[in-house]
């Protein structure tokens, strides 16, 4: 399914980030966070990317992110809104 395949796309790039240690814990476990939500199985997957974009939002405005950290968050958030308007049959 194509939603799957981008979740996963999503997860990786976020599993990167939380591993960077160049970028802050608290953005280092933001990612984590967002993963984990995306990855929940108790609501919609729409529900999921708009909480996970929601919490990457949040991380991308903090002043000590290094700039390639949030441009990763930007693109991951640009993807989630394609997840988002995903229907899996």
């Amino acid at each position: 399914m194509e939603s799957d395949v981008k979740v996963k796309q999503i997860t990786e790039v976020l599993d990167q980030l939380a591993e960077d240690t160049s970028v802050p814990r608290n953005i280092r476990r933001g990612a984590k966070e967002a993963k984990d939500l995306l990855l929940g199985q108790k609501d919609a997957l729409d529900v999921r990317a708009a909480s996970a974009s929601f919490i990457l939002d949040e991380l991308a405005n903090d002043p000590n992110i290094p700039l390639h950290g949030r441009t990763l968050i930007w693109n991951v958030i640009s993807q989630l809104e394609t997840v988002s308007n995903l229907k899996k049959p």
